[in-house]
């Protein structure tokens, strides 16, 4: 499946982005979908996760109450609605699919494919 990540931009902190990622070439709702993130001289970090169905999410500790995923199947679409952004929150954000049918997963190492990054810059 190939991905692709948009609407990384420059905010100020407090502000919202939205990111997309747009999926093709597979059965979207064949896979869980996630975000991570990478900070420049940091390790790729999770930040959330979603069910094949969309009926279970899971988020990192730093962005629970902050960030929002969802996904639409019909779209072949996961989006990731961030809020109250920090300059901490600043990073190279991917979406990855994982082909796995039971509870989102965390581990970078377990999805199968990963778009290309779209970057956030959270301004202090």
């Amino acid at each position: 499946v190939q991905l692709q990540a948009s609407g990384g931009g420059l905010v100020q902190t407090g502000g919202s982005l939205r990111l997309s990622c747009a999926a093709s070439g597979r059965t979207f709702s064949n896979y869980a979908m996630g975000w991570f993130r990478q900070a420049p001289g940091k390790e790729r970090e999770f930040v959330a996760a979603i069910s094949r169905s969309g009926g279970t999410k899971y988020y990192g500790d730093s962005v629970k109450g902050r960030f929002t995923i969802s996904r639409d199947n019909a779209k072949a679409t996961v989006i990731l609605q961030m809020n109250s952004l920090k300059p901490e929150d600043t990073a190279v954000y991917y979406c990855a699919a994982d082909n796995w049918l039971g509870y989102p997963r965390s581990g970078d190492y377990e999805y199968d494919y990963w778009g290309q990054g779209t970057e956030v810059t959270v301004s202090s």
